[in-house]
């Protein structure tokens, strides 16, 4: 089993700004390339900061209205320099959270969960800037047939991991929910398979009613012999 890396789904040619760049030319680049961010990149390439439409609006949050009310003293001193800052350097959000190429798709989605951003610069072993992937990259794996997903459970999980013989599993996969049913020969063996098979790249859910021909968890015998999970 192999999950798909963020090389395979992130976007190789990516648009940048240097420090230096004017407000109202990175503007212009979200507009010409139709995008809602850029890495901010120092002499080397290396990204140093993201910045995105919302550091642009915040610049528009904070302009006075009609009356000459100036709005933008709720904003901390450090958010207010921000917002009225004049190039990328000023307006980005720094330091960059960035991804490697061969990272795979959980771990980046890992990463952008936990910064709470909604894309990651990629970066070589020297810092580099080599791509950038998007949650919308990463939705991919959810795009995956059916089929597919049921092909690879069959032969990577039960034929390969698991050494299930042919036919003693049956799978089911609609819309990416699977449902796994037959018996297997160790009861150990039946929660490892939901959870090998939660793992394959766009499968959403794992239903599974599996029997088994030998108890080898030592648990009393009047438990029941199937055993449900859902996942």
């Amino acid at each position: 089993m192999q999950h798909r890396s963020v090389n395979e789904v992130m976007t190789h040619e990516v648009v940048t700004a240097r420090p230096d760049t004017p407000a109202k030319e990175v503007a212009a680049m979200f507009h010409r390339n139709d995008i809602t961010a850029i890495p901010v990149v120092d002499d080397q390439g290396r990204p140093i900061g993201m910045v995105s439409e919302a550091d642009l609006i915040r610049k528009e949050a904070v302009l006075p209205d009609p009356e000459g009310r100036y709005p933008g003293r709720w904003l901390a001193e450090k958010d207010r320099a921000r917002a009225e800052a004049e190039t990328a350097g000023g307006l980005m959000t720094s330091p960059a959270v960035t991804a490697r190429p061969g990272w795979s798709i959980p771990e980046a989605a890992r990463a952008m969960d936990k910064h709470k951003v909604k894309r990651l610069p990629v970066v070589d072993e020297a810092g580099r800037l080599v791509g950038i992937v998007s949650r919308r990259d990463l939705l991919q794996v959810f795009l995956r047939h059916d089929a597919a997903i049921r092909d690879e459970i069959n032969h990577d999980v039960l034929g390969q991991t698991l050494w299930v013989a042919p036919g003693d599993v049956q799978v089911a996969v609609q819309d990416g929910v699977v449902t796994l049913s037959g018996r297997l020969r160790f009861r150990s063996l039946v929660p490892i398979a939901g959870q090998l098979c939660r793992a394959v790249d766009g499968v959403v859910a794992v239903h599974a009613t599996l029997d088994w021909t030998e108890d080898d968890t030592g648990w009393s015998l009047e438990h029941p012999r199937a055993y449900r999970a859902a996942s």
